[in-house]
Protein backbone atom coordinates (compact mmCIF):
# COMPACT_ATOMS: atom_id res chain seq x y z
CA UNK A 1 0.00 0.00 0.00
CA UNK A 2 1.35 3.48 -1.01
CA UNK A 3 2.40 5.83 1.76
CA UNK A 4 -0.36 8.76 -0.37
CA UNK A 5 -2.88 6.36 -0.01
CA UNK A 6 -1.98 4.85 3.39
CA UNK A 7 -2.46 8.80 4.58
CA UNK A 8 -5.78 9.27 2.52
CA UNK A 9 -7.39 6.58 4.19
CA UNK A 10 -6.57 7.85 7.57
CA UNK A 11 -7.61 10.74 7.13
CA UNK A 12 -10.95 10.31 5.58
CA UNK A 13 -11.20 7.43 8.72
CA UNK A 14 -10.35 10.52 11.62
CA UNK A 15 -12.41 12.26 9.53
CA UNK A 16 -15.67 10.06 9.86
CA UNK A 17 -14.70 10.03 13.53
CA UNK A 18 -14.59 13.22 13.97
CA UNK A 19 -18.50 13.75 12.03
CA UNK A 20 -19.61 10.97 14.44
CA UNK A 21 -18.17 13.21 17.90
CA UNK A 22 -20.05 16.17 16.95
CA UNK A 23 -23.65 14.42 17.06
CA UNK A 24 -22.63 12.07 19.92
CA UNK A 25 -25.08 13.78 22.64
CA UNK A 26 -27.02 15.86 19.91
CA UNK A 27 -30.04 16.02 18.52
CA UNK A 28 -29.71 15.22 15.16
CA UNK A 29 -31.51 16.61 11.95
CA UNK A 30 -33.68 14.81 9.57
CA UNK A 31 -31.17 13.07 7.02
CA UNK A 32 -28.29 13.73 9.39
CA UNK A 33 -28.35 10.30 10.31
CA UNK A 34 -30.21 6.93 10.81
CA UNK A 35 -33.85 7.17 11.57
CA UNK A 36 -33.83 3.98 12.76
CA UNK A 37 -30.57 1.99 13.95
CA UNK A 38 -32.07 -2.37 14.77
CA UNK A 39 -29.95 -4.54 17.01
CA UNK A 40 -30.48 -8.14 16.44
CA UNK A 41 -30.01 -10.49 19.18
CA UNK A 42 -30.60 -14.29 19.70
CA UNK A 43 -33.30 -14.67 22.49
CA UNK A 44 -35.24 -12.27 24.43
CA UNK A 45 -32.52 -12.59 27.37
CA UNK A 46 -30.07 -10.91 25.01
CA UNK A 47 -32.51 -8.46 23.79
CA UNK A 48 -32.88 -6.99 27.22
CA UNK A 49 -29.52 -6.99 27.86
CA UNK A 50 -29.28 -4.70 24.63
CA UNK A 51 -31.65 -2.34 25.33
CA UNK A 52 -30.40 -1.78 29.36
CA UNK A 53 -27.23 -1.21 27.77
CA UNK A 54 -28.16 1.73 25.30
CA UNK A 55 -30.60 3.27 27.72
CA UNK A 56 -27.02 3.66 29.70
CA UNK A 57 -25.68 4.84 26.57
CA UNK A 58 -28.16 7.79 26.09
CA UNK A 59 -28.07 8.51 29.53
CA UNK A 60 -24.62 9.39 29.25
CA UNK A 61 -24.68 11.23 26.24
CA UNK A 62 -22.53 8.30 24.72
CA UNK A 63 -24.73 8.09 21.65
CA UNK A 64 -26.78 10.54 18.89
CA UNK A 65 -30.49 11.56 20.03
CA UNK A 66 -33.59 11.79 18.07
CA UNK A 67 -33.15 8.22 16.67
CA UNK A 68 -34.94 5.25 17.20
CA UNK A 69 -32.89 2.49 18.39
CA UNK A 70 -34.24 -1.26 18.62
CA UNK A 71 -33.60 -4.21 19.33
CA UNK A 72 -34.80 -7.35 17.36
CA UNK A 73 -35.01 -10.93 19.45
CA UNK A 74 -35.26 -14.09 16.92
CA UNK A 75 -38.22 -16.30 17.18
CA UNK A 76 -37.48 -19.35 20.21
CA UNK A 77 -36.67 -22.62 18.87
CA UNK A 78 -34.27 -23.20 16.13
CA UNK A 79 -31.22 -20.99 15.27
CA UNK A 80 -32.32 -19.10 12.06
CA UNK A 81 -28.62 -17.76 11.68
CA UNK A 82 -27.92 -13.84 10.70
CA UNK A 83 -30.28 -14.64 7.38
CA UNK A 84 -33.36 -15.33 9.29
CA UNK A 85 -32.48 -12.21 11.45
CA UNK A 86 -33.03 -10.55 8.86
CA UNK A 87 -36.24 -11.63 7.72
CA UNK A 88 -37.58 -11.70 11.10
CA UNK A 89 -36.34 -7.88 11.30
CA UNK A 90 -37.82 -6.58 8.60
CA UNK A 91 -40.80 -8.35 9.95
CA UNK A 92 -41.02 -6.30 13.44
CA UNK A 93 -39.72 -3.17 11.10
CA UNK A 94 -42.67 -3.37 9.26
CA UNK A 95 -44.89 -4.33 12.28
CA UNK A 96 -43.73 -0.62 14.40
CA UNK A 97 -43.65 1.47 11.76
CA UNK A 98 -46.02 0.37 9.10
CA UNK A 99 -46.37 2.77 5.83
CA UNK A 100 -44.08 4.88 7.72
CA UNK A 101 -41.33 2.46 6.73
CA UNK A 102 -41.06 3.43 3.26
CA UNK A 103 -39.06 6.31 3.79
CA UNK A 104 -36.90 5.51 6.95
CA UNK A 105 -33.14 4.45 6.31
CA UNK A 106 -32.35 1.77 8.54
CA UNK A 107 -29.17 0.44 9.43
CA UNK A 108 -29.94 -3.13 10.97
CA UNK A 109 -26.46 -4.51 12.89
CA UNK A 110 -26.83 -8.49 13.44
CA UNK A 111 -25.27 -8.64 17.03
CA UNK A 112 -27.11 -11.91 17.95
CA UNK A 113 -25.21 -15.17 18.93
CA UNK A 114 -22.93 -15.97 22.57
CA UNK A 115 -19.47 -14.88 21.22
CA UNK A 116 -17.59 -18.60 21.63
CA UNK A 117 -14.61 -17.23 20.05
CA UNK A 118 -14.88 -14.15 21.93
CA UNK A 119 -15.78 -15.03 25.31
CA UNK A 120 -15.46 -11.58 26.81
CA UNK A 121 -18.50 -10.41 24.54
CA UNK A 122 -20.57 -13.17 25.55
CA UNK A 123 -22.50 -11.71 28.48
CA UNK A 124 -23.05 -8.20 26.92
CA UNK A 125 -22.77 -8.73 23.52
CA UNK A 126 -20.04 -7.95 20.61
CA UNK A 127 -21.93 -5.04 19.89
CA UNK A 128 -20.86 -3.58 23.23
CA UNK A 129 -16.85 -4.71 22.95
CA UNK A 130 -14.65 -1.94 23.94
CA UNK A 131 -12.84 0.35 21.05
CA UNK A 132 -9.76 2.20 22.54
CA UNK A 133 -11.37 5.58 21.37
CA UNK A 134 -12.98 8.51 21.70
CA UNK A 135 -14.28 10.40 25.14
CA UNK A 136 -16.45 8.75 25.90
CA UNK A 137 -14.80 5.53 24.93
CA UNK A 138 -16.50 4.18 22.00
CA UNK A 139 -17.72 0.37 21.72
CA UNK A 140 -17.92 -1.34 18.50
CA UNK A 141 -21.33 0.70 18.31
CA UNK A 142 -19.94 3.89 18.24
CA UNK A 143 -17.81 2.56 15.78
CA UNK A 144 -19.69 1.14 13.53
CA UNK A 145 -22.02 4.38 13.26
CA UNK A 146 -18.93 6.33 13.36
CA UNK A 147 -17.62 4.85 9.90
CA UNK A 148 -20.97 4.79 8.33
CA UNK A 149 -22.12 8.61 9.24
CA UNK A 150 -21.76 9.56 5.23
CA UNK A 151 -24.27 6.86 4.06
CA UNK A 152 -28.09 8.12 5.73
CA UNK A 153 -27.55 11.11 3.64
CA UNK A 154 -26.65 9.13 0.54
CA UNK A 155 -28.46 6.42 0.64
CA UNK A 156 -32.42 6.20 -0.40
CA UNK A 157 -34.98 5.06 2.37
CA UNK A 158 -34.05 0.70 3.11
CA UNK A 159 -31.89 -0.99 5.11
CA UNK A 160 -27.85 -1.33 5.29
CA UNK A 161 -26.94 -4.96 6.49
CA UNK A 162 -23.60 -5.16 8.41
CA UNK A 163 -22.35 -7.05 11.38
CA UNK A 164 -21.28 -6.79 14.89
CA UNK A 165 -17.38 -7.51 14.58
CA UNK A 166 -15.74 -6.33 11.68
CA UNK A 167 -14.41 -2.93 10.38
CA UNK A 168 -14.26 -1.28 7.38
CA UNK A 169 -12.36 1.33 6.47
CA UNK A 170 -12.23 3.42 2.98
CA UNK A 171 -11.20 6.56 1.27
CA UNK A 172 -12.97 8.38 -1.63
CA UNK A 173 -12.23 11.25 -3.51
CA UNK A 174 -13.18 15.09 -2.47
CA UNK A 175 -15.95 14.87 -5.53
CA UNK A 176 -17.06 11.05 -5.07
CA UNK A 177 -19.38 9.63 -2.44
CA UNK A 178 -20.86 6.34 -1.38
CA UNK A 179 -24.40 6.33 -2.83
CA UNK A 180 -27.22 3.70 -2.14
CA UNK A 181 -29.86 4.86 -4.34
CA UNK A 182 -30.56 2.32 -6.92
CA UNK A 183 -33.21 -0.80 -6.94
CA UNK A 184 -32.42 -4.50 -5.58
CA UNK A 185 -28.77 -5.29 -3.31
CA UNK A 186 -25.95 -3.08 -3.50
CA UNK A 187 -22.74 -4.31 -1.69
CA UNK A 188 -19.63 -2.91 -0.81
CA UNK A 189 -16.69 -4.67 -2.50
CA UNK A 190 -13.22 -4.67 -1.00
CA UNK A 191 -9.51 -5.15 -2.86
CA UNK A 192 -8.39 -8.68 -0.86
CA UNK A 193 -5.76 -11.64 -1.57
CA UNK A 194 -7.20 -14.50 -3.20
CA UNK A 195 -6.11 -16.60 0.00
CA UNK A 196 -9.12 -13.95 1.60
CA UNK A 197 -11.64 -14.49 -0.99
CA UNK A 198 -11.79 -18.24 0.10
CA UNK A 199 -13.33 -17.59 3.68
CA UNK A 200 -15.28 -14.69 1.62
CA UNK A 201 -18.01 -14.04 -0.45
CA UNK A 202 -16.25 -12.72 -4.03
CA UNK A 203 -17.42 -11.07 -6.40
CA UNK A 204 -17.19 -11.64 -10.42
CA UNK A 205 -17.97 -8.46 -11.91
CA UNK A 206 -19.00 -6.95 -15.68
CA UNK A 207 -15.60 -6.15 -16.88
CA UNK A 208 -17.02 -3.88 -19.86
CA UNK A 209 -18.32 -1.44 -16.97
CA UNK A 210 -15.00 -1.84 -14.47
CA UNK A 211 -12.59 0.80 -16.71
CA UNK A 212 -11.67 3.74 -13.65
CA UNK A 213 -9.12 3.84 -11.66
CA UNK A 214 -10.47 5.77 -8.98
CA UNK A 215 -10.83 5.31 -5.40
CA UNK A 216 -14.78 4.17 -6.06
CA UNK A 217 -16.15 2.43 -8.98
CA UNK A 218 -19.81 1.56 -9.46
CA UNK A 219 -20.16 -1.67 -11.14
CA UNK A 220 -22.52 -4.46 -11.61
CA UNK A 221 -22.81 -8.02 -10.40
CA UNK A 222 -22.91 -10.98 -12.19
CA UNK A 223 -22.22 -13.87 -9.55
CA UNK A 224 -22.16 -13.94 -6.05
CA UNK A 225 -19.36 -16.83 -4.89
CA UNK A 226 -19.51 -17.62 -1.33
CA UNK A 227 -16.16 -18.91 0.31
CA UNK A 228 -14.69 -20.44 -3.09
CA UNK A 229 -11.56 -21.99 -4.25
CA UNK A 230 -8.97 -19.72 -5.92
CA UNK A 231 -9.42 -22.18 -9.14
CA UNK A 232 -13.54 -21.44 -8.72
CA UNK A 233 -12.73 -17.78 -8.87
CA UNK A 234 -10.25 -18.35 -11.94
CA UNK A 235 -12.84 -20.27 -13.48
CA UNK A 236 -15.71 -17.62 -13.57
CA UNK A 237 -13.69 -14.62 -13.61
CA UNK A 238 -13.87 -13.68 -9.83
CA UNK A 239 -9.92 -12.76 -10.34
CA UNK A 240 -8.64 -9.24 -11.35
CA UNK A 241 -5.54 -7.63 -11.80
CA UNK A 242 -4.04 -4.69 -9.92
CA UNK A 243 -4.35 -1.56 -11.84
CA UNK A 244 -2.55 2.41 -10.89
CA UNK A 245 -4.03 4.88 -9.08
CA UNK A 246 -4.49 4.66 -4.98
CA UNK A 247 -4.89 1.19 -4.61
CA UNK A 248 -4.92 -0.94 -1.31
CA UNK A 249 -2.82 -4.02 -2.74
CA UNK A 250 -0.07 -4.79 -3.51
CA UNK A 251 -0.77 -8.37 -4.94
CA UNK A 252 -1.23 -8.53 -8.96
CA UNK A 253 -4.05 -10.64 -8.44
CA UNK A 254 -6.68 -9.97 -6.24
CA UNK A 255 -10.33 -10.50 -5.53
CA UNK A 256 -13.24 -8.02 -4.85
CA UNK A 257 -14.83 -9.84 -1.56
CA UNK A 258 -17.92 -8.74 0.57
CA UNK A 259 -18.88 -6.91 3.66
CA UNK A 260 -21.85 -4.86 3.75
CA UNK A 261 -24.91 -4.41 1.79
CA UNK A 262 -28.04 -2.35 1.50
CA UNK A 263 -31.51 -3.14 0.30
CA UNK A 264 -34.00 -0.57 -1.16
CA UNK A 265 -37.07 -0.22 0.20
CA UNK A 266 -39.19 -2.20 -2.25
CA UNK A 267 -36.78 -5.06 -2.05
CA UNK A 268 -37.04 -5.18 1.76
CA UNK A 269 -41.30 -5.52 1.18
CA UNK A 270 -39.64 -8.70 -1.26
CA UNK A 271 -37.90 -10.57 1.31
CA UNK A 272 -41.20 -10.17 3.73
CA UNK A 273 -43.03 -11.61 1.32
CA UNK A 274 -40.28 -14.39 0.85
CA UNK A 275 -40.54 -14.93 4.95
CA UNK A 276 -44.47 -15.62 4.40
CA UNK A 277 -43.22 -17.98 1.92
CA UNK A 278 -40.87 -20.05 3.93
CA UNK A 279 -43.35 -20.16 6.90
CA UNK A 280 -41.96 -20.49 10.02
CA UNK A 281 -37.41 -21.43 9.70
CA UNK A 282 -36.41 -24.40 11.49
CA UNK A 283 -32.47 -23.93 9.98
CA UNK A 284 -30.06 -21.69 9.73
CA UNK A 285 -29.92 -19.26 6.97
CA UNK A 286 -27.11 -17.12 5.71
CA UNK A 287 -27.84 -13.23 4.93
CA UNK A 288 -24.66 -13.58 2.82
CA UNK A 289 -24.55 -17.11 1.10
CA UNK A 290 -28.24 -17.49 0.73
CA UNK A 291 -29.42 -14.27 -0.44
CA UNK A 292 -26.84 -13.18 -2.63
CA UNK A 293 -25.67 -15.74 -4.45
CA UNK A 294 -29.17 -15.98 -5.72
CA UNK A 295 -28.35 -12.95 -7.53
CA UNK A 296 -26.92 -11.49 -10.46
CA UNK A 297 -27.59 -12.45 -14.01
CA UNK A 298 -25.42 -15.89 -13.91
CA UNK A 299 -26.84 -16.90 -10.83
CA UNK A 300 -27.60 -21.08 -10.70
CA UNK A 301 -29.83 -23.05 -8.63
CA UNK A 302 -26.22 -25.28 -8.36
CA UNK A 303 -25.12 -23.59 -4.57
CA UNK A 304 -28.06 -24.91 -2.80
CA UNK A 305 -27.15 -28.44 -2.55
CA UNK A 306 -23.42 -27.34 -1.52
CA UNK A 307 -23.95 -27.67 2.35
CA UNK A 308 -19.99 -27.53 2.93
CA UNK A 309 -20.11 -24.33 4.85
CA UNK A 310 -22.79 -25.26 7.16
CA UNK A 311 -22.31 -25.79 11.06
CA UNK A 312 -25.12 -27.89 11.07
CA UNK A 313 -27.30 -29.27 8.43
CA UNK A 314 -31.15 -29.57 8.93
CA UNK A 315 -33.09 -31.52 6.67
CA UNK A 316 -35.08 -28.65 5.46
CA UNK A 317 -31.90 -26.22 4.23
CA UNK A 318 -32.28 -27.26 0.56
CA UNK A 319 -35.45 -27.10 0.16
CA UNK A 320 -35.64 -23.23 2.00
CA UNK A 321 -32.45 -22.29 -0.09
CA UNK A 322 -33.82 -23.41 -3.43
CA UNK A 323 -37.25 -20.96 -2.32
CA UNK A 324 -34.98 -18.02 -1.44
CA UNK A 325 -33.13 -18.54 -5.21
CA UNK A 326 -36.63 -18.50 -7.36
CA UNK A 327 -37.79 -15.79 -4.98
CA UNK A 328 -34.45 -13.48 -5.57
CA UNK A 329 -33.55 -14.79 -8.73
CA UNK A 330 -33.28 -11.63 -11.26
CA UNK A 331 -33.25 -9.41 -8.58
CA UNK A 332 -30.36 -6.86 -9.61
CA UNK A 333 -26.87 -6.65 -6.96
CA UNK A 334 -24.71 -3.82 -7.72
CA UNK A 335 -21.37 -3.65 -6.10
CA UNK A 336 -19.34 -0.07 -5.10
CA UNK A 337 -16.02 -0.96 -5.31
CA UNK A 338 -13.50 0.83 -2.41
CA UNK A 339 -10.25 0.56 -3.85
CA UNK A 340 -8.64 2.21 -0.84
CA UNK A 341 -10.48 0.62 1.70
CA UNK A 342 -9.49 -2.27 4.52
CA UNK A 343 -11.41 -5.23 6.12
CA UNK A 344 -10.69 -6.21 9.89
CA UNK A 345 -12.30 -8.70 11.80
CA UNK A 346 -12.39 -9.05 15.10
CA UNK A 347 -14.76 -12.09 16.33
CA UNK A 348 -11.72 -14.62 17.84
CA UNK A 349 -9.37 -14.14 21.01
CA UNK A 350 -6.58 -14.11 18.67
CA UNK A 351 -7.95 -11.23 15.67
CA UNK A 352 -9.11 -8.86 18.63
CA UNK A 353 -5.47 -9.63 20.79
CA UNK A 354 -3.58 -8.28 17.68
CA UNK A 355 -5.60 -6.18 15.94
CA UNK A 356 -5.36 -4.03 19.77
CA UNK A 357 -2.03 -3.98 20.47
CA UNK A 358 0.45 -5.14 17.67
CA UNK A 359 -1.37 -4.10 14.28
CA UNK A 360 0.37 -0.76 13.46
CA UNK A 361 -1.93 -0.10 10.54
CA UNK A 362 -4.85 -0.46 12.05
CA UNK A 363 -3.74 1.30 15.21
CA UNK A 364 -2.88 4.41 12.91
CA UNK A 365 -6.16 4.48 11.22
CA UNK A 366 -8.34 5.04 13.61
CA UNK A 367 -5.87 6.37 16.52
CA UNK A 368 -6.22 3.76 18.44
CA UNK A 369 -4.83 4.38 22.31
CA UNK A 370 -2.50 2.05 24.88
CA UNK A 371 -4.65 3.38 27.43
CA UNK A 372 -8.63 4.75 26.84
CA UNK A 373 -10.16 6.11 29.66
CA UNK A 374 -8.38 4.67 32.70
CA UNK A 375 -6.44 5.06 35.50
CA UNK A 376 -2.43 4.95 35.93
CA UNK A 377 -1.39 2.86 33.45
CA UNK A 378 2.33 2.87 32.46
CA UNK A 379 2.51 3.96 28.55
CA UNK A 380 4.35 2.32 25.90
CA UNK A 381 3.81 -1.38 26.97
CA UNK A 382 2.39 -2.58 24.23
CA UNK A 383 -0.52 -3.17 25.99
CA UNK A 384 -4.48 -1.94 25.41
CA UNK A 385 -5.77 -1.02 28.65
CA UNK A 386 -9.65 0.52 28.54
CA UNK A 387 -12.25 1.34 31.30
CA UNK A 388 -10.08 -0.03 34.31
CA UNK A 389 -8.77 1.66 37.16
CA UNK A 390 -4.45 0.14 38.26
CA UNK A 391 -2.56 0.45 41.03
CA UNK A 392 0.51 2.19 40.00
CA UNK A 393 2.52 -0.56 41.04
CA UNK A 394 0.81 -2.55 38.42
CA UNK A 395 2.43 -4.71 34.94
CA UNK A 396 0.59 -5.66 31.96
CA UNK A 397 2.75 -7.49 29.65
CA UNK A 398 2.62 -6.60 25.73
CA UNK A 399 -0.19 -7.94 23.66
CA UNK A 400 -1.87 -8.20 26.51
CA UNK A 401 -5.61 -6.55 26.69
CA UNK A 402 -7.48 -5.37 30.50
CA UNK A 403 -10.99 -4.17 29.94
CA UNK A 404 -13.50 -3.02 32.35
CA UNK A 405 -11.22 -4.47 35.59
CA UNK A 406 -9.64 -3.20 38.66
CA UNK A 407 -5.96 -4.20 39.80
CA UNK A 408 -5.05 -3.92 43.23
CA UNK A 409 -1.59 -3.31 44.45
CA UNK A 410 1.67 -5.13 43.04
CA UNK A 411 -1.09 -7.32 40.63
CA UNK A 412 0.39 -7.79 37.10
CA UNK A 413 -0.43 -9.35 33.62
CA UNK A 414 1.00 -11.59 31.39
CA UNK A 415 1.90 -11.53 27.63
CA UNK A 416 -0.84 -11.56 25.28
CA UNK A 417 -3.53 -12.33 27.89
CA UNK A 418 -7.02 -11.10 28.14
CA UNK A 419 -8.77 -9.96 31.49
CA UNK A 420 -12.16 -8.56 31.07
CA UNK A 421 -14.52 -7.52 34.11
CA UNK A 422 -12.75 -8.98 37.09
CA UNK A 423 -11.14 -7.46 40.11
CA UNK A 424 -8.10 -8.92 40.61
CA UNK A 425 -6.58 -8.57 44.32
CA UNK A 426 -3.26 -6.94 45.35
CA UNK A 427 -0.31 -9.07 44.59
CA UNK A 428 -1.77 -11.79 42.24
CA UNK A 429 -0.75 -12.51 38.70
CA UNK A 430 -2.35 -13.48 35.27
CA UNK A 431 -0.06 -15.70 33.53
CA UNK A 432 0.52 -15.37 29.81
CA UNK A 433 -1.82 -16.26 26.88
CA UNK A 434 -5.17 -17.04 29.02
CA UNK A 435 -8.41 -15.59 29.11
CA UNK A 436 -9.96 -14.76 32.13
CA UNK A 437 -13.61 -13.01 32.80
CA UNK A 438 -15.56 -12.79 35.26
CA UNK A 439 -19.46 -12.75 35.37
CA UNK A 440 -21.80 -11.91 38.34
CA UNK A 441 -24.49 -15.16 38.38
CA UNK A 442 -27.70 -15.10 40.32
CA UNK A 443 -27.21 -18.64 41.77
CA UNK A 444 -29.75 -20.30 44.03
CA UNK A 445 -31.49 -16.67 44.08
CA UNK A 446 -28.61 -15.28 45.66
CA UNK A 447 -25.88 -12.60 43.84
CA UNK A 448 -22.50 -14.80 43.25
CA UNK A 449 -19.39 -14.62 40.59
CA UNK A 450 -17.68 -17.15 38.52
CA UNK A 451 -14.27 -16.14 36.67
CA UNK A 452 -13.87 -18.17 33.86
CA UNK A 453 -10.54 -19.29 32.57
CA UNK A 454 -9.16 -20.45 29.00
CA UNK A 455 -6.02 -20.84 26.69
CA UNK A 456 -5.72 -17.69 24.09
CA UNK A 457 -6.02 -20.60 21.58
CA UNK A 458 -8.64 -23.10 23.49
CA UNK A 459 -10.74 -24.56 21.16
CA UNK A 460 -14.54 -23.70 23.37
CA UNK A 461 -16.50 -24.70 20.37
CA UNK A 462 -14.87 -28.15 19.78
CA UNK A 463 -17.43 -31.11 21.39
CA UNK A 464 -16.88 -34.54 22.24
CA UNK A 465 -19.74 -37.08 21.84
CA UNK A 466 -20.20 -37.92 25.98
CA UNK A 467 -17.98 -36.72 28.85
CA UNK A 468 -15.88 -40.71 28.67
CA UNK A 469 -14.32 -38.86 25.97
CA UNK A 470 -12.74 -35.73 27.88
CA UNK A 471 -9.35 -36.48 27.37
CA UNK A 472 -9.45 -35.69 23.60
CA UNK A 473 -10.57 -31.53 25.10
CA UNK A 474 -7.49 -29.79 25.83
CA UNK A 475 -7.58 -26.80 28.02
CA UNK A 476 -4.42 -24.69 28.45
CA UNK A 477 -3.07 -26.88 26.22
CA UNK A 478 -3.35 -29.97 28.55
CA UNK A 479 -5.95 -32.57 28.75
CA UNK A 480 -9.37 -31.68 30.73
CA UNK A 481 -8.93 -35.05 32.38
CA UNK A 482 -5.17 -33.93 33.45
CA UNK A 483 -6.37 -30.51 34.78
CA UNK A 484 -9.26 -32.30 36.76
CA UNK A 485 -6.55 -34.86 38.18
CA UNK A 486 -4.71 -31.80 39.87
CA UNK A 487 -7.44 -30.52 41.02
CA UNK A 488 -7.97 -33.15 42.73
CA UNK A 489 -11.22 -34.21 40.95
CA UNK A 490 -12.21 -37.33 39.50
CA UNK A 491 -13.28 -37.54 35.56
CA UNK A 492 -16.50 -38.58 36.97
CA UNK A 493 -17.55 -35.57 38.93
CA UNK A 494 -16.95 -33.53 35.64
CA UNK A 495 -20.62 -32.30 34.81
CA UNK A 496 -21.30 -30.81 31.22
CA UNK A 497 -24.55 -28.53 30.58
CA UNK A 498 -26.39 -28.43 27.78
CA UNK A 499 -26.48 -32.11 25.15
CA UNK A 500 -25.32 -34.56 27.10
CA UNK A 501 -24.13 -35.54 23.53
CA UNK A 502 -22.19 -32.15 22.62
CA UNK A 503 -19.52 -32.23 25.25
CA UNK A 504 -17.28 -28.68 25.22
CA UNK A 505 -15.29 -26.69 27.12
CA UNK A 506 -18.28 -24.32 26.81
CA UNK A 507 -20.06 -26.49 28.50
CA UNK A 508 -17.65 -27.94 31.23
CA UNK A 509 -18.29 -27.23 34.50
CA UNK A 510 -15.19 -26.31 35.81
CA UNK A 511 -15.31 -22.68 37.48
CA UNK A 512 -16.24 -22.19 41.24
CA UNK A 513 -19.12 -20.03 42.31
CA UNK A 514 -17.99 -17.35 44.84
CA UNK A 515 -19.48 -14.83 47.15
CA UNK A 516 -17.44 -12.03 46.13
CA UNK A 517 -15.81 -10.83 42.89
CA UNK A 518 -12.21 -10.77 44.46
CA UNK A 519 -12.22 -14.59 45.86
CA UNK A 520 -13.60 -15.68 42.38
CA UNK A 521 -10.94 -14.32 40.79
CA UNK A 522 -8.26 -15.64 43.17
CA UNK A 523 -9.54 -19.03 43.53
CA UNK A 524 -9.74 -19.36 39.88
CA UNK A 525 -5.98 -18.53 39.40
CA UNK A 526 -4.98 -21.43 42.01
CA UNK A 527 -6.84 -23.78 39.94
CA UNK A 528 -5.04 -22.08 36.81
CA UNK A 529 -1.65 -22.12 38.39
CA UNK A 530 -1.90 -25.61 39.48
CA UNK A 531 -3.06 -26.65 35.98
CA UNK A 532 0.13 -25.11 34.39
CA UNK A 533 2.27 -25.85 36.61
CA UNK A 534 1.87 -29.76 37.17
CA UNK A 535 1.23 -28.94 41.11
CA UNK A 536 -2.15 -29.99 43.00
CA UNK A 537 -4.49 -28.11 44.35
CA UNK A 538 -7.70 -28.72 46.26
CA UNK A 539 -11.07 -27.15 46.16
CA UNK A 540 -12.81 -25.72 49.16
CA UNK A 541 -15.01 -28.61 50.02
CA UNK A 542 -18.70 -27.95 48.91
CA UNK A 543 -17.29 -25.96 46.38
CA UNK A 544 -20.18 -25.23 43.31
CA UNK A 545 -18.79 -25.57 39.65
CA UNK A 546 -20.38 -23.68 36.90
CA UNK A 547 -19.92 -23.91 33.09
CA UNK A 548 -19.34 -20.65 30.72
CA UNK A 549 -22.84 -21.97 29.51
CA UNK A 550 -24.55 -22.02 32.77
CA UNK A 551 -23.02 -19.10 33.50
CA UNK A 552 -24.48 -17.07 31.13
CA UNK A 553 -27.75 -18.38 31.65
CA UNK A 554 -28.28 -16.57 34.77
CA UNK A 555 -25.96 -13.91 34.74
CA UNK A 556 -26.65 -10.50 36.56
CA UNK A 557 -26.47 -7.87 34.22
CA UNK A 558 -27.39 -5.17 36.46
CA UNK A 559 -24.89 -5.86 39.01
CA UNK A 560 -22.11 -6.68 35.78
CA UNK A 561 -23.32 -2.91 34.60
CA UNK A 562 -22.81 -1.57 38.21
CA UNK A 563 -19.47 -2.50 38.37
CA UNK A 564 -18.60 -1.15 35.14
CA UNK A 565 -20.60 2.29 37.07
CA UNK A 566 -18.20 2.01 39.88
CA UNK A 567 -15.01 1.87 37.37
CA UNK A 568 -16.31 4.82 35.32
CA UNK A 569 -17.15 7.09 38.31
CA UNK A 570 -13.76 6.44 39.64
CA UNK A 571 -11.66 6.96 36.82
CA UNK A 572 -14.01 10.58 36.53
CA UNK A 573 -12.98 11.54 39.54
CA UNK A 574 -9.06 11.22 38.90
CA UNK A 575 -9.49 12.91 35.53
CA UNK A 576 -11.43 15.80 37.40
Amino acid sequence: MSQECSTRLQSATREKLRKFDSLRAGEVQPGEFWDVVVLTAVDENQREAYELQIRKKLLRKELPVGVHYKVFADSPGSKIGNGGSTLYALQQLNEVYGKTLCRLRVILIHAGGFSQRLPSASALGKIFTAVPLGDPLYQMLELKLALYVDFPSQMKPGVLVTCADDIELYSTSEDERVKFDKPGFTALGHPSPLSIGTTHGVFVLDSKEKSSNSEIENTACLLFLHKPSVDKMRDTGAVCKRQSGCFVLSDAEFAYTDSTYYIDFNTAMSLLNLLKELGPLDCEVDAYGDFLQALGPNATIDYTINTANVTKEESSLVAIRQKIFHHLKGTPLNVILLNNSKFYHIGTTSEYLFHLTEDVMLRTELGLLSSAFSVDVKENSGCCVMHSVLDPSVSVGAGSVVEYSRLGAGASVGVGSIVSSCWIPAGLSVPDSVFMHSLCVNHKQKTRFVTVVFGINDDLKRSVGAPVFMEDLNLFGVSVAESLSRWGLENEALRFSGDASNCSLWGACLFPVCSDQQSSFSLTVEMLQAALSGSTFTLPRDTQLMSMQEALQCKDLQQMLEFRTGLYEDIKTEET
